[in-house]
């Protein structure tokens, strides 16, 4: 069965004025907890070769193992990132890392983040991410939905990122020539470094 996701990224310069403005909204929040993530890969990079994704998640109390990969060529948005995802809860974080291991993957990333997650009354998600280099709002669901909750918490639409937290932080490490793959609040506690002009890199801008 294929999954669909479509969202975007916005950076959030005041994380508290936007969560303030959520809130305002009624929607109903799952809680903010911490998220720790390892993506695998083969010896071949296969995975990273036609950019996708295989990540073992563990988040408060579940765990979940996730394919992401690109969606169908028909899909294929510029005004959304829009990806095939397919997930499923598994029971048991080291057995299950364990498992992938013995299929030929290694761990060849580990990040963190601090997530926490509302529902619209339409089921759009709204989640704003903390990670070790700023702050984000991810929106995720249908896309009038998502254009519209952007411009209902006084977002600008042509500030939306649509580049995943790997690729964002791949070129802060590259720019500022950090020596550490992971990306864990450990490792950022010492660089100290303005990652803001990086990351508005990413920004869409206006449409052509």
């Amino acid at each position: 069965m294929t999954s669909l996701e479509i969202e975007v990224k916005f950076y959030l310069a005041d994380p508290e004025k936007i969560r303030s403005r959520i809130t305002a909204t009624g929607a109903e929040t799952s809680g903010r907890h911490h998220e720790y993530n390892v993506c695998f890969d083969d010896r071949q990079f296969a995975l990273l070769n036609r950019k996708a994704l295989l990540r073992l998640r563990k988040a408060g109390d579940s765990t979940e193992l996730t394919y992401k990969g690109p969606p169908p060529e028909a899909s294929t948005s510029k005004e959304f990132k829009v990806f095939t995802e397919l997930e499923v809860a598994v029971s048991d974080f080291d057995t299950t890392a364990a498992i992938l291991q013995t299929l030929g993957f290694h761990a060849e990333q580990i990040y963190e983040k601090y997530r926490q997650t509302w529902t619209l009354d339409n089921g759009t998600l709204l989640c704003i991410d903390c990670m070790p280099f700023g702050c984000f709002l991810e929106i995720e669901g249908r896309a009038e939905n998502i254009k519209k909750a952007a411009a209902d918490l006084g977002l600008q639409w042509e500030k939306r990122i649509l580049s995943n937290y790997l690729a964002i932080f791949d070129r802060i490490r590259t720019t500022r020539g950090l020596d550490f793959n992971d990306v864990t609040f450990a490792l950022f506690g010492n660089a100290d470094a303005d990652f803001v002009p990086l990351i508005r890199e990413f920004e869409a801008g206006p449409q052509t």
